[in-house]
Order: C-alpha cells, then sequence, then structure tokens
C-alpha cells in the first residue's frame, strides 16, 4: 500500500459495519457493497480470498448451524459437525480456514467448492455467477496477483486527504 497516507480524525467502530460485506450477505447483497465501492465481481471474490488467514466468532456463522441438508450451499457434514463441536466446546471462534490458518493462500477457494466455509457469503460464491471466479482463483499465482492488484484499489477508496484526515505524530493517537 502507498505510505504516507492520511488518517481520520475520528475512529468509529460503528462506521465498519456499514462498509462492510455482512456475514450472511448473499451473492445479491455481496455485488451490490462492492459494485458501490467501484469494484467489480472479479475483484469481490478476489478479495473474499482474505478470509483464508483470521479467525471468526461462532455467533457469526450460527445461522449455518446446525446443518440444512436440503440448503446446496450448507457446510459438507464433517465440516460442519467439527465447527459444531468447536463452537459448544466453549471456544467464542475458529479458524476461518481450518488447512491452512495461518497462510496466505488460494486454500479458501478449495474451501469454496468442497462447502468448507464458514459464513453464508463464503458459501455464496458458488453461485452461478462467480463460481467460475472461484475456480480461476485456483490456478497457482493468479489468486497472488490478483489480489494485490484489488488491494491496491480498494486501499485507494476514500483516502483521506488534509482537509478530512492528518498525518499522526504518533499513529495509535490523534494529533
Amino acid at each position: 500500500m502507498p505510505a504516507g497516507r492520511y488518517d481520520g480524525r475520528v475512529s468509529s467502530a460503528s462506521e465498519t459495519l456499514f462498509n462492510l460485506p455482512p456475514p450472511f450477505g448473499n451473492i445479491t447483497v455481496l455485488e451490490a457493497m462492492f459494485a458501490a465501492k467501484g469494484l467489480s465481481l472479479d475483484e469481490m471474490v478476489t478479495l473474499s480470498g482474505a478470509h483464508t488467514v483470521g479467525i471468526s466468532h461462532c455467533s457469526s456463522f450460527g445461522d449455518r448451524l446446525p446443518r440444512n441438508a436440503s440448503d446446496p450451499m450448507a457446510m459438507n457434514f464433517r465440516f460442519a459437525n467439527s465447527v459444531t463441536r468447536k463452537c459448544k466446546s466453549g471456544s467464542s471462534t475458529v479458524d476461518q480456514d481450518f488447512k491452512t490458518p495461518n497462510k496466505l493462500d488460494n486454500q479458501y477457494y478449495k474451501n469454496v467448492l468442497n462447502h468448507e466455509v464458514l459464513f453464508t457469503s463464503d458459501a455464496a460464491l458458488e453461485s452461478s455467477k462467480t463460481k467460475r471466479l472461484v475456480k480461476q482463483n485456483l490456478i497457482p499465482y493468479v489468486w497472488e496477483t490478483k489480489f494485490k492488484q484489488a488491494m491496491r484499489k480498494m486501499g485507494a477508496i476514500g483516502v483521506k486527504t488534509s482537509a478530512n484526515g492528518e498525518i499522526r505524530k504518533n499513529c495509535r493517537l490523534i494529533n
């Protein structure tokens, strides 16, 4: 990401809810939210691959448990049971990518196709609109290249200027 950017003078957790796609969002909601930021369907699928790292609170995907066998986008049986056990064991979080949780890689897309993703918004990438893009990101180095480009583009959205931001002397504190 480019350096020397301005930081906001206010930081509010409530702003994130309006700007981040909800974990229960369907393909229509996701497409509209990304398009509103000037991002394409391909960039949406590519940026979703960031879910290959990190954790999720069990409450963020509770709507997918217990597994609904009649839902074509439901978690596969083995994965749903594993996640259910972890959440019931007293752990309030689980890895988003259970196969390579600490590695930024394209395993996420294998997980999508294997029904081993936590969020409805991840499972939604199996739609007819996006499945081809998911498969494309399985090709070695394709996702990595596209991810870098999409992150740069996303980083240019809503950039602060001196009129609405500041260069902080201490990045943790407003000047």
